[in-house]
């Protein structure tokens, strides 16, 4: 059997701790009080003092998260329907300018171009026959045209000297009849004068000597007669004669003016072959365009990248028959920017050449850097398909966002170069100060 044992001095020791509990929990309590109030000044300062950091950083710099990485994106398609042959790249590859992306089949076009080159060679053979044919026409014509001037000017100097001789001739047929009828008369006289002395002989009046001279002179009067008859005879045929001579030569005349129509008959064909030449040549310079279309749509069969950049999109595959303007796959350029829409009350200190500072959703634990280029001539709505009417039904006030193109610093970005593609999201922060 146990017996409990109480202390008479046990109720006197838990009435004397207990205000001495009550004491301390008020120390705890004035302790905690004033760790707290310590902890909300602290917290109390550093707000007012990002607070006051935020309003001044806000003051000189304007931010905005709707942006995004926007790049040139180049659709690469067919220009001619034809077979892919070729598929020289893949999708993501970098290619740079000038580098071949795919061939297609060039057997019809290097046809074509062949068909093309002889139709060129006929053309221009056809072109240098008619420019020889138009030579030798011409030297013809010439030669028969200086010929026939030259006969036409003989001819009519020579129907100047006929006529010449024609008048000549003229004067000396009456000429040579007035030495007849002197003839005459002198041979009349002298025939008288002989009949008188044969009397007066006969009668013994004159000399014999006297009879015998005067038969002489009567030989001499007819001799002259006979002289002068032949000189009128001369005289008339040389007056036909140059008659004829006139007549002949103006028949020259007509000759060489015949002559010289016909190396003008000539000449006109001359024309003749000069039109034959020129649509020869027309023939040539179509022959040549064609060629130069034929050379084209060879060259179009390989296709070649117009920038650098990466291949996205692509769809293009061997064996695949492409249509003209049909796209095989895009290049989008390694010349990036970001395009930050920004609302028209943050406009108002943002200029050109700005430090920008640029936090890319897909690489958050690293800072890009660049600057303002332009801010865009427009809202965003202004270039919209459908532009809003403001001027017919209820209006409500909208904040505007107006584009602003933002380059990105190279060294910024050094390293990141084939990792940043067009529409990633960006938050822009525009140091406007």
């Amino acid at each position: 059997m146990t017996t409990e044992y109480e202390d008479p001095n046990a109720e006197e020791i838990e009435i004397s701790e207990e205000p001495e509990s009550e004491a301390g929990e008020q120390r705890m309590t004035a302790k905690k009080k004033r760790i707290l109030i310590a902890a909300s000044a602290v917290a109390l300062i550093l707000a007012l003092a990002f607070g006051v950091r935020y309003i001044i950083w806000s003051l000189g710099h304007e931010e905005t998260d709707d942006a995004y990485v926007s790049g040139h994106l180049h659709p690469i398609s067919a220009r001619i329907t034809d077979t892919v042959q070729q598929v020289l790249i893949d999708d993501n590859q970098h290619v740079v300018e000038g580098q071949t992306l795919v061939i297609l089949d060039p057997k019809d076009f290097k046809l074509r171009l062949d068909q093309a080159k002889a139709a060129l060679d006929v053309a221009a053979s056809q072109a240098d026959t008619a420019q020889a044919a138009i030579r030798s026409v011409s030297q013809s014509a010439t030669a028969q045209t200086t010929q026939a001037q030259g006969a036409i000017g003989e001819a009519k100097a020579s129907i100047s000297a006929a006529r010449a001789e024609v008048v000549a001739a003229e004067a000396g047929v009456p000429r040579a009849q007035a030495q007849l009828r002197q003839a005459n008369a002198t041979l009349q006289r002298e025939e008288l004068d002989l009949h008188r002395y044969e009397d007066l002989v006969a009668k013994e009046q004159v000399s014999r000597q006297t009879l015998d001279h005067a038969r002489a002179n009567y030989q001499v009067a007819l001799a002259a007669q006979s002289v002068a008859n032949e000189q009128v005879r001369q005289a008339e045929a040389q007056l036909v004669q140059t008659t004829q001579g006139v007549v002949k030569t103006q028949a020259s005349l007509i000759t060489s003016q015949g002559s010289l129509q016909s190396a003008q008959a000539t000449r006109l064909d001359t024309h003749v072959r000069e039109g034959q030449f020129a649509a020869a040549s027309a023939a040539v310079t179509q022959a040549t365009a064609a060629l130069a279309d034929a050379e084209l749509q060879l060259s179009y069969t390989i296709i070649k990248a117009p920038v650098s950049g990466r291949i996205g999109r692509k769809s293009a595959e061997v064996g695949q028959r492409v249509q003209i303007g049909q796209p095989l796959m895009a290049i989008v350029e390694d010349q990036l920017w970001v395009t930050a829409n920004f609302k028209e009350t943050q406009l108002e200190k943002m200029r050109a050449k700005q430090p920008v500072e640029l936090h890319i959703d897909s690489f958050p634990h690293h800072k890009f850097y660049g600057y303002v280029d332009s801010i865009a001539p427009g809202s965003g709505n202004e270039f919209a398909l459908l532009p809003p009417d403001n001027a017919t039904g209820n209006f409500t006030k909208i904040v505007q966002r107006v584009p602003v193109k933002i380059l990105i610093d190279p060294k910024s970005a050094h390293g990141y170069e084939g990792l940043l593609s067009p529409g990633i999201s960006v938050v822009v922060s525009v140091e406007t100060r």
